[in-house]
């Protein structure tokens, strides 16, 4: 069991570490029209999406990818104190 709480967690901790790589890539011209951009774009946007609904840009800067970060850093201690609690 503890396996499997471990590959969960360091799984969630990847998804954090594209996401990321994912915000850095917007600042780099042409990166997201990559091949590597469109396929990190395709793992990530599914998370940013609702926030971007609830956060509106501001002119040029998009908060919402750091809010959902925050969310996910927040829902990885949560996983970590339940296997913790658990096992």
């Amino acid at each position: 069991m503890e396996l499997i709480a471990s590959l969960i967690i360091q799984a969630v901790e990847i998804y954090w570490f594209i996401c990321i790589i994912y915000i850095f890539m917007s600042w780099i011209p042409n990166a997201r029209e990559s091949s590597f951009g469109q396929a990190i774009g395709k793992l990530v946007e599914p998370l940013f999406a609702p926030f971007r609904q609830i956060i509106p840009p501001l002119g040029m800067i998009d908060l919402s990818p750091l809010v959902a970060l925050f969310a996910l850093r927040f829902a990885m201690d949560g996983l970590r104190y339940l296997f913790n609690m658990f096992l």
